[in-house]
Formats: structure tokens, sequence, C-alpha cells
């Protein structure tokens, strides 16, 4: 419908609602006819108001359209290309409390059982209690679970109704059945052997629990492909169903857009909310804990993002980025710590109330490949979470499904392992009689031929079923299967077989130009009818003129099982297909598949947007071009398309990827990385390693793959690590080799950061001279280059230099000022947490720059901000008891009762700024606070304070309010400094 034509029938609607309603007089009271329509859907999850009928007639009148057009909202086109209604809230619960009894909603739903389906929903579960037949649903089936409370919760306000289950606990049924849900799902396909290492896992939880000797976690590793996480579903599923929920458990699945393996406090948070559910008389307290650690996440992320900030620029990164990283990690630690401590505590008490005695509590994680590399934060936060976890609880067990162990700094005890293998004979038979080879001397043709891979088992069984099992069909199938062998042939063996076997389910789509189109095609990761016109046709030998010719074949192809919707009006291959049928070596459609790629890089290169420059970087690197000319066509914002593509790649593009998107790699592909690329997957690392205390780590990576290039960021990286180590003159003199070398290389980006970290060096071995002299010759670089806030970040260096020495730079700082005012908020806009540090920099010769920055970039919202800011707040009061009630007024205004807001409400100063900052008002405050008449200067130091938090730089000199307060007697010497510690 086109956008006119839906706005007149909105206007339509509207012009009839006050004809219908023109003479009533707004009172709750409503026509008879009216209210039996009601009646007549309120027990219909929806319905179509043309065939809704009223207890008693013969046919459907259509009267329901007119009478409920008020009480309704559209859901989408039924049959007959109608619109299905469904009752508004206050509507239906006006209209259950209003039936006469049990009888009339039984005879309201049973004149209209054409209006739901002859199978499980909340129509047929209601009839069923109405009609005296109580329904008893399966405490595992979550959807029938969440049917029968929806109709319970109808009926339980349906006068006179009587005999129906306790809501409380459906919904706690229904909750346990959807904590189990995804394991659920993860064995609905047959599973067969593996019974060694169930028993493995059973011997695993079963260790005595020792405070003295930790128990190292278990790492679950192999193939992808070998059922990992499905062994892990029924390992847990039946330790449930065996025993009984004997211990409590947590299944954390990174895989969930809910949960960020970047953000290890989400683990805590989800295991609590598991936790609640399982121990409901501790639900509160457990929901509690969770959601004071998503909150700390979101104080966590502001944090990252300050340090990400902090790194985009050469003048910022190597001073203030590196060490707000390292401040970050820190703080995240402790806070990360104390939240897991807090945990263990609340879940010995839970577990002692429930009159289990020292159960282990097994804690699953799901798909952790992303963060098992070297020297990942989030590997070194975890190993700290699991030793204080069993501290206080030894009985924790921590399962991991994932990579091979890899060794890590933190690590303090080395994890068992269990390596998952193929399926033994018998177990690779069965698993193939269960998938529909019914012939059991068949099937062991194929496990013989195939091996006891999962998936080349899976696979076989479905071409067994497709060729219908004939004998000569089976035959030229099985013989086409490469011999077996041994040791490092048997994973390219693995390959072939399951390309192999999906070639042939290929073959057997009806439509042949589908056909024809479906091998080739999976080289595109997005298919749209416009692909298959300008891109897939031609090359596949297909005659397709127009766009309705491609939608046809579009159509034909989405009813495929192959492929899964991408979105409005496109497919893809599904992961599973896409990731057997690209390793496929030595296709004869190879050719074909080139073309198409080249084909794909000249659609996408002729459009805008961010996702078609995505495809096209796809597949010029799928193409295996030179990265660096495939990086010039990069631009910000890719990144999130291209997640995960290096594992279609070529090492050497896979090298470019991780460079860019982050992460680690593995061995092969760092192997296979040019030297520029593996320089920056290395220098990420090392950041890593500083940023967590592991400098002597952080030395022997950069001892490989010398000698680097001369504008690498290992440079600067090792200079910082021989810093760290205590090895300063050499650190030094690595600089001073390193800023010619550059000069003479012409990148200046990385000459700008290497003089700043020179003039730092400098500063802490007392030569104020040479920093001096860096910073300036910094500042001229990046002026010349006409690059503002590089320029910026380097005066604010100057600045902060003198800021330590006894005479300020007051030209400097004049300067930074001028900057502030001069540049357009756009550009400012892009770097806050540098417009913040400015600004809490020259606050005392610009007192306007604090509201300036609050206007562009506001205050950042992590906890050490608000508790720094809060704190300043209560010693201005203390100071100044005048102030106190203002300060009470801007803090009421913030915690409005009236307003919504989780909990019982702030009790505290930093509970309320949280709360201002959650509504978006936290900056209106800061605001407030800054036009406050305050002569001890307390408020303004603690917001600029707060705009400085986590941009602090090393911690040499420092000013605070206190030191001010001690110097100065009076109050009117102007406001402090914030402190730089």
């Amino acid at each position: 419908m086109s956008t006119g034509a839906s706005e007149a029938g909105k206007d339509f609607a509207a012009r009839l609602r006050r004809e219908l309603h023109a003479g009533e007089d707004g009172s709750q009271t409503v026509p008879d006819s009216r209210a039996g329509y009601r009646e007549a859907a309120c027990l219909l999850t929806r319905f179509d108001p043309m065939l809704l009928r009223l207890p008693g007639e013969d046919h459907a009148t259509g009267g329901a359209v007119l009478e409920l057009l008020d009480d309704c909202t559209t859901l989408g086109m039924g049959m007959k290309a109608r619109a299905v209604w469904t009752l508004k809230a206050d509507a239906r619960d006006r209209a259950l409390r209003s039936l006469a009894g049990p009888e009339a909603a039984r005879r309201a739903l049973e004149c209209n059982l054409d209006q739901f389906e002859d199978q499980p929903g909340p129509e047929r579960i209601c009839l069923a209690y109405l009609s005296g037949s109580p329904h008893q649903p399966a405490d595992e089936n979550a959807s029938e679970l969440a049917d029968t409370l929806q109709a319970v919760l109808w009926l339980t306000r349906v006068p006179g109704m009587t005999g129906l289950p306790d809501t409380g606990e459906l919904q706690h049924t229904l909750e346990r059945a959807r904590l189990l849900q995804p394991l659920e799902r993860l064995v609905q396909q047959p599973f067969q052997g593996r019974g060694r290492e169930l028993d493995e896992l059973r011997d695993y939880i079963g260790t005595p629990s020792d405070s003295a000797t930790p128990v190292p976690p278990l790492v679950i590793h192999g193939p992808g492909g070998m059922g990992k996480s499905t062994l892990l579903a029924k390992f847990l599923l039946d330790s449930i169903h065996e025993r009984e929920l004997s211990f409590p458990f947590a299944y954390i699945d990174f895989e969930r857009p809910t949960l960020s393996i970047h953000e290890p406090v989400t683990l805590i948070a989800e295991a609590a909310r598991q936790l609640g559910i399982q121990y409901p008389a501790h639900r509160d307290e457990l929901e509690a804990l969770a959601y004071e650690c998503q909150q700390t996440a979101r104080g966590q992320r502001e944090g990252q993002d300050r340090v990400t900030q902090l790194h985009e620029l050469a003048t910022t990164r190597t001073v203030l980025g590196r060490s707000s990283s390292q401040e970050f990690q820190l703080q995240a630690t402790e806070r990360d710590t104390d939240l897991i401590r807090r945990t263990a505590d609340l879940l010995i008490r839970v577990v002692e109330a429930a009159g289990q005695k020292n159960p282990p509590f097994v804690l699953v994680i799901d798909s952790f490949e992303e963060a098992q590399y070297r020297g990942s934060p989030v590997m070194g936060r975890l190993w700290r979470m699991c030793v204080t976890f069993q501290s206080v609880y030894p009985g924790l067990r921590v399962v991991v499904s994932g990579r091979a162990p890899v060794d890590h700094p933190a690590r303090t005890v080395t994890p068992q392992d269990i390596e998952l293998h193929e399926l033994d004979r018998e177990a690779a038979i069965s698993l193939l009689t269960a998938c529909g080879v019914t012939d059991r001397e068949m099937a062991g043709m194929w496990a013989d031929r195939v091996g006891g891979h999962p998936l080349s088992l899976k696979l076989a069984a479905r071409a067994v079923t497709l060729a219908g099992g004939e004998a000569e069909s089976m035959g030229d199938l099985i013989s086409s299967m490469p011999a077996r062998r041994r040791q490092f042939t048997r994973r390219i063996d693995r390959m072939l077989i399951q390309g192999i076997l999906y070639d042939r389910i290929l073959n057997h789509i009806a439509n042949q130009e589908v056909r024809r189109l479906a091998h080739p095609g999976l080289v595109l990761r997005i298919i749209t009818p416009e692909i298959i016109k300008d891109v897939l046709a031609e090359p596949c030998g297909l005659p397709v003129e127009t766009l309705d010719d491609a939608q046809l074949l579009f159509d034909e192809l989405s009813r495929l099982d192959l492929v899964e919707p991408a979105g409005p009006g496109a497919l893809r291959h599904r992961g599973d297909v896409r990731a057997i049928m690209l390793r496929l070596p030595g296709s004869d459609r190879t050719d074909v598949m080139r073309t198409i790629e080249r084909r794909a890089v000249e659609y996408y290169a002729a459009r805008e947007g961010l996702e078609a420059r995505a495809e096209e970087i796809y597949h010029r690197l799928r193409l295996d071009e030179n990265p660096r000319s495939v990086e010039e066509r990069w631009l910000p914002g890719v990144e999130r398309f291209l997640v995960g593509a290096q594992q279609d790649m070529t090492p050497r593009s896979a090298g470019l990827l991780t460079a860019k998107l982050g992460g680690g790699a593995s061995d092969h592909v760092l192997e296979g990385a040019d030297q520029e690329d593996w320089e920056r997957i290395a220098a990420r690392e090392v950041e890593d390693l500083l940023a967590q205390g592991f400098p002597e780590a952080a030395l022997v990576r950069l001892g490989e793959r010398r000698p680097w290039t001369p504008c690498s960021p290992l440079h600067s990286l090792l200079a910082e690590t021989l810093s760290r180590l205590g090895r300063g003159a050499q650190a030094r003199g690595t600089v001073s080799q390193a800023v010619s070398a550059t000069a003479g290389a012409g990148c200046a980006e990385r000459q700008l950061e290497l003089l700043l970290l020179s003039a730092r060096l400098a500063e802490e071995a007392g030569d104020v001279e040479s920093a001096g002299g860096d910073l300036r010759a910094a500042e001229d670089i990046a002026v010349g280059l006409g690059q503002d806030l590089e320029a910026m970040g380097a005066l604010l260096a100057r600045a902060r230099l003198a800021a330590g020495a006894d005479v300020p730079d007051l030209e400097a700082d004049s300067r930074l000022s001028e900057g502030l005012r001069r540049l357009p908020d756009a550009v400012l806009a892009d770097q806050p947490a540098l417009v913040r540090a400015v600004a809490s920099q020259i606050y005392p010769q610009d007192p306007k720059a604090l509201e300036h920055a609050l206007d562009v970039v506001g205050l950042p919202g992590d906890d050490e901000a608000l508790e720094g800011l809060g704190a300043a707040m209560r010693r201005a009061a203390a100071r100044q008891p005048r102030l106190l009630g203002a300060l009470m007024d801007i803090l009421g205004d913030a915690a409005d009762p009236t307003e919504p807001h989780g909990g019982t409400g702030p009790t505290s100063t930093t509970e309320i700024l949280r709360l201002a900052r959650d509504r978006g008002t936290l900056d209106t405050l800061a605001r407030r606070l800054l036009a406050l008449p305050d002569a001890s200067g307390e408020i303004v130091a603690g917001v600029a304070a707060a705009m400085r938090v986590g941009a602090s730089g090393p911690p040499p000199p420092s000013f605070t309010a206190h030191t001010a307060e001690r110097n100065n007697a009076s109050e009117g010497n102007g406001p402090p400094r914030p402190g730089r510690s």
C-alpha cells in the first residue's frame, strides 16, 4: 500500500471513530452489541473481525468490524488478504471480567472455533479448562507452558472460574523451561557415542573441593562440527534430569546477542539471573546483583570507549591512551572481583538455605573461541574471576568450549582438556541409522568410507535419503568418496568428503535453473533478485533479462532448506553450507565462481553505503588481491559487516581482516599475513599485555619477526615495554632511532606518536627541556599536516608538562582555550575524551570551558566520574551549609519519585547521579551545579575531575581541591584544578 493510501486509510478510520462515538458521554458503559463482540474475542489471541461470531449466531455478520474498531490493534494480514486483529489489553481485561461465568466463556470460544488452529495454543487450553478437562503441559516444553500461562492468566479474570493452577508456579516452571531451552535445541539432533567424554565430565564435576588446591577449568576442544556444544548440552540435561538438579549451574553462550565476550561482567550478570530461576526464594537478591552487573557493564563500556578514543590520535595514544588503558583494566578487574566475590558469598547462602551441602557450581562457557588468544584481556579478567570465585566457593567447576588451551600470563594453573575426536565405528553407524539410513549394513559401509565426523555422517545420511537408497546410486556415491588416510591428510579428506556430499545434495534440486545457481552462488554472502540478474546469471549460463525473471528464480531459491532470510528481499546460504563448499579445492566450478566474485566486486563498487563497500572488500580479499590495495577501499564502519569473514579467506587476506577488526589470529594466519598486517596484530596483543601489567610477556612477543617496517607501531611499543621494565635509557635510545627512521619514511602520524612518547620518557628522566622540545616539534608537525585535533593533543601534553613545573605555561593554556572555541563542535564531538581533558586543564583560566564541553560532548557517565562528582558535592555542602538547600533541590529533581525507575529508588548521591545518567539528564544536572555560587571551588573542581576521569595521564605531580584548601586559607583565590592522580 502506498504512503498516500495508508494516510487516507488512517484519516477515514479517525473520522469513522468520531461518527461512531459522537453520541457517547465518555463513560465506561458500552453498548450491548460492542460488549458482546468484546466477550466473543476476549479468549482469542487473534481473530478475523469479518468472521467473529456472537454466541447463538448461525453465521458471522461482520459486525465486529465497526463495533471493535477502537478496541483492537492490527497484527497483520490473514486469510483472503484481510487484516487480523487482537483486543487491546484494557478492553480484553474488561471483557473477561464482565463474562457471566465459565459457561459463557466456553460458548464464546466454541462458536469461534474456526478462528484458531486445531493444535496447542491458548485458545485450546482455555477450552480444555472450561470443558472440565484440565490441561497438563510438559514441564520441558517452553512454548506449551507459555500458552498455558497465557490461558490461565485470562481465565483467572472470568468470574466463578475454579480449578486453575497457581500462576506463580506456572511462571517459575516456564522460566526453568526457557532456561533449559538452548540446551534442548542442541540435543534435538540424534546424539550417539561420547560415553567416555561424558564420564570425564562427570568425574571432573565430582572432583572433591579443596580451597587450598583450586580445580582448574576444563576445556573441550576439537574441529568445527565435532559436537562440542552438543556434548555440553547432553551432559547438563542428563545431570538435571537424572539427579533432579542436584547442583546449581549456569550456561553462558557468547553467541547470544545479550552477552558480550568483551564484557566479562555480563557473564556474572547472566549467571546470577540463571541462579535466580533455579532458586526462586533468593531471586530478588540475585536479580539485584544481576542488575548491578549490567550497570557496571554500562560504565565499563564507556570507559572502554574512552580508551579507544585516546588511542585514535597519535598525540594522545602513547601517554593518555596507554595510561587510561592500564587504569581501565585495573579498575575493571577490581570491580569484576568485587562482584564475583559477592556472587560466590550469596551462592553459599542460597545452597545452604536450599538444604544442599557443598554442591559444585557448574559454569559452562560456550563459543569462547573469539577470546582465546595470547594476551587477551578477556582471558586475563576471566582467569582472575575464576580464581576469586573459587577462593570463596571451592566447588566452582568451569567448563569451556572453544579452542585448545592457550597460554596466558594471568594463568595460575594448567587447564584440563578433553579433545573431541571422530566417533568410533559403532557410534557412527548408530548416528547414520538415527538420521534415516535404515540399512545397517549400508550404514557400516558409509561409516568405513566417511569416518566418524558427525557432520560428515549427517551429510551422508542426507545424501542417502535423497538418492532413495537405490543400490546402484549408493554404489556410485560411496565410490566417489576419497579413500580415508591418516595423520595430516585426514583433515583434507574430511573437507573433500563433506564437499562431495553437499555437491550431491545440491544436485537433487529439482529446478534445473535454480540448481545451476545454487553451487556457484555459494561464493556470495547475500543474494537478491538484482544480484541474480547482474552478478550470477551470466556466469551460470542463465538468460535472465529482466528483474521479474530474476525474482522468479529468487522465489524458487528461497524455498530450499539450504538458504535462510537475510533481511527484506534478501537470502543467504546457511553458514554450515558455505563453510564446507568454500573449502572444497579443485572444483570444476572454480573458474565460474571466481568470475562471479569479480562481477560482485564491480557490482558493489558501483554502489553507495557501508554494506556495499564491505561486500566489495570481502570479494576482493576472496580473490586474494593485494591487502594494501584492498585497504585503500576501507571505510570506517565496514567492520561490523565483516566480523567472522576471516574463515572464508586465505591466511594473507585473513591477516588484513584481523589487523582491522581486532582479536587474535591462529598461527596459520599469522604465518601467512603480510609483514605490515602481522605487525598490527602483534601490536594489539602487546598493547593488551601492557594494559594488563605483563611487560615481560610483551617483550617476548616483540622479539618475533624482525626487522620491522619503519612505520611499524612496534617501535613505540618496544620503547614502552622497556620503560615498564625499568630500562629507561634503552627505551629513550629506541625511541630516538625510531623517530629518525619514521622521518625518513614519511609516516608523520607514527612520528607524532614517537615524539609524544619521547617527551614522556624525557620527563620521567628529569629532562624537562628535551621533553618540551619534543612536544613543540610534534605540535609543529601536526599544524603542518592541518591536523587540528593532533595539534591540540600535543599542546595539551605541553600544558600538562608545565603544570608539573614551578611556572605554568599560560600560553599553552590560552592556545588550548582558543582552539576549543575555534574548532567546530562537529569536529570536537569526534574526540570526547580529548575535549574533556582539555576543558579540565584550562578551566581556571577559561571558566566557560567546562560548560562548552558539557554542550559538545557531555559528562562521562562511568561510575568513577559519578562517584567523584558525588564526593565533591558532599564536600561543598560540608564546607558551605548554605549550599545544601540548592544541592538538595538539584538532586531531588534528578530523583523525582514520580518518574519510573528500577528498584526502590536511589538512596545516595552517587545513585541519584546514576539515575540522572540513565534518564539522560546528567549534563543538565552538571550545568546547574556549575551555576551555584560555590566559593570553595569544590563543585567546579568536581565537574572538572569528572571530565578528566580516565584521561589523567601518568601519576606525577598532582594538585587537588584538598591541597588548595591547605595552601590557601581564604576561599577567594578561584577554583582549584582537579586531581591528576
